[in-house]
């Protein structure tokens, strides 16, 4: 049973001078049960009476002796009573949370956008093109000194096959050190670029 008496569930109406005199009569009523009687008494203290409460005792009293069911409505009113709140699961509320701090960064952003410098995105080999002409850069340079110490060597041992695949790979290591060389230096060259282009913001004076 439901701890709220004062508005109970179902349908409810107010109690009324007929209905509360009747209560009362059906609370010591010998033809009524001990249960009947006691739903009577409790129900004769409350200002809102179950409907089906009041018309099981109607039906169980005597008929020659119960009012008719116009008089015993009479002057009354249905209460209606406001649903409970439906509460929101832990998952929604994580959720919504959520969306509510993805909003919350979204309009610091869009407040800050002209203030914030701009992200540089000028990465070196940031695209794929870029990636692949530095890799057949890198083929073509290796090959050429290869070549250029194999033949360097060839001309200084006399035609020593030996003595040529030695030359060839020490041009080849020279080459990828060379490379290595300027790809520091680009790099590094991009970097000082990328903080002088960044503005600054003057302090009020």
């Amino acid at each position: 049973m439901s701890s709220d008496h004062t508005n109970p569930p179902g349908l409810v109406v107010s109690t009324t001078d007929p209905i509360l005199a009747f209560l009362t009569s059906a609370s010591t009523d010998p033809h009524l049960s001990q249960e009947l009687q006691q739903i009577a008494s409790n129900l004769s203290s409350k200002p809102n009476v179950p409907y089906k409460s009041l018309r099981a005792l109607w039906l169980a009293s005597n008929a020659s002796t119960r009012p008719q069911l116009v008089q015993l409505f009479s002057g009354s009113e249905f209460v209606l009573t406001s649903p409970k709140p439906r509460e929101k699961s832990e998952e929604l509320k994580a959720r919504l949370q959520k969306l509510a701090e993805i909003l919350e960064r979204n309009a610091y952003a869009e407040l800050v956008k002209d203030i914030t410098p701009k992200k540089e995105t000028n990465e070196p080999f940031s695209s794929y093109k870029d990636q692949l002409g530095f890799g057949l850069h890198v083929v073509v340079t290796m090959f050429t000194g290869y070549l250029v110490g194999y033949a360097a060597f060839r001309a200084l041992f006399n035609h020593s096959p030996v003595m040529n695949a030695a030359g060839g790979i020490l041009g080849l290591v020279v080459s990828m050190l060379v490379e290595t060389l300027i790809f520091i230096i680009r790099s590094s060259g991009q970097d000082l670029r990328s903080s002088s282009s960044t503005p600054k913001l003057k302090k009020n004076q």
